[in-house]
């Protein structure tokens, strides 16, 4: 009667084990499944916007190669260039975010790493507490319960407990072997994801590297016009329509975002208005390095009125909104390069102008403070820095008036 018992019970207790593992495993894996699915997900989307990247830089390159590029004045090459180290900054940014998510996906598999061991652990204690049973009890154990049985439906039963005992037994062994390979696979994973992260920090080094050699071959552009006095001069002609042209379609925007904010406020709906009081818009320097008025331009050889500020600031750090508004306009242009100007309500306007990179579209609504784009050295420029500009009724104000003196510094021939 012991011995019945005692095969009940660890036939009871191997089938419990048996139902409880394979629940948590099912359970554990859908959730690893699902969880990295999700990421899986985000790093082959933005896989395939570097594949869309590498076709438009493609595009571009073959302009650059084209005898059509050769016959181009500078400053139309400084645009096609401007268009290449952007599309570049955009991998640069991909390769950034695959990298943050692999990140993520290397936790979560060190997570299925450690659950997995802990499986594996669980069922080598089983299996071990199996082991030293049968080397307690010995495989005589099984004859002597069938020969102690007292009739044959006894028997029957002795059987039936002897047979869940092996195929427990057997069980044992295989959750035991199914744990092995699954953390071996958790580990291959693990390793897996870090060689993966570790070849796009590779490429972010040689696209950060080919961002440098674009950026001196468009400084070279620059200073080739720089060279050419006859040049300069045609161009600054040409510049200055086409900053009056800018000037004039940037107010027409504002009229007409005007009269769209007078027809919404009269049927109760809000809009966005700035305060008047306006917030630096570099996060990386205060230091100004060509201020508001006529100045000596460095690339036209002319005296020309100034329409903004200059701050010097690090490529590719923050540009600010000064204000609260809505973006007018979100564009490229030869003189200005990519350039954004808000409107802030009553007339009030600001510009941004030479950055790498535009993070705003037209039509959008920005808070004060926002980032709006990335410094950077695009357009009629010899070097990264951000050139700001308020307008007021359509007429360039300047834009130090609006600052106390301690939150900027001129440079000394500013």
């Amino acid at each position: 009667m012991k011995n019945k018992r005692t095969v009940r019970a660890i036939a009871i207790f191997m089938a419990l084990l048996m139902v409880l593992s394979v629940i948590y495993g099912v359970v554990s894996s859908l959730t690893q499944v699902a969880s990295a699915a999700v990421t899986q997900g985000q790093i082959d989307e933005l896989k395939k916007q570097a594949g869309e990247l590498d076709k438009k830089k493609q595009a571009v390159q073959s302009e650059l190669n084209s005898l059509k590029y050769d016959q181009m004045s500078n400053m139309a090459k400084k645009e096609v260039l401007d268009e290449r180290i952007s599309l570049t900054e955009e991998e640069i940014v991909n390769i950034g975010e695959q990298i943050n998510i692999y990140d993520r996906l290397i936790n979560e598999k060190a997570a299925e790493v450690v659950s997995a061991q802990g499986r594996e652990d669980s069922q080598l204690a089983s299996y071990k507490e199996r082991i030293r049973a049968m080397e307690e009890y010995g495989s005589i154990s099984y004859i002597a319960v069938i020969f102690d049985a007292s009739s044959f439906s006894d028997l029957l039963a002795r059987l039936d407990f002897v047979d869940a005992v092996m195929r427990a037994d057997e069980d044992t062994y295989k959750k035991l072997q199914t744990a092995r390979m699954e953390t071996m696979a958790a580990k291959e994973a693990l390793e897996g994801s870090k060689r993966d992260q570790e070849d796009e920090r590779e490429r972010m080094k040689q696209k950060e590297t080919e961002l440098e050699e674009q950026l001196v071959q468009a400084v070279a552009v620059i200073a080739a016009l720089e060279d050419s006095i006859e040049t300069s001069a045609a161009h600054y002609q040409e510049i200055s329509a086409e900053r009056e042209r800018l000037q004039k379609a940037i107010n027409e925007k504002v009229e007409e975002l005007r009269r769209q904010e007078e027809a919404r406020a009269r049927t109760g709906g809000s809009n966005v208005v700035g305060t008047g009081r306006l917030m630096w818009p570099s996060a990386a320097s205060n230091y100004v390095t060509s201020r508001f008025g006529s100045r000596y331009h460095p690339i036209y050889r002319y005296y020309r009125m100034h329409d903004g500020i200059d701050i010097g600031a690090k490529y590719g750090t923050n540009v600010y909104a000064a204000d609260s508004g809505t973006v007018v306009t979100s564009a490229y242009s030869s003189s200005y390069g990519n350039y954004v100007v808000l409107s802030h309500g009553n007339g009030m306007t600001t510009l941004y102008a030479h950055m790498s990179t535009r993070k705003v579209k037209e039509g959008d609504t920005v808070s004060r403070g926002s980032v709006v784009g990335l410094v950077g050295s695009t357009g009629a420029s010899t070097g990264p820095h951000l050139h700001f500009e308020v307008s007021v009724g359509g007429s360039r104000k300047n834009p130090l008036s609006y600052f106390q003196s301690g939150t900027y510094s001129l440079a000394p021939d500013a």
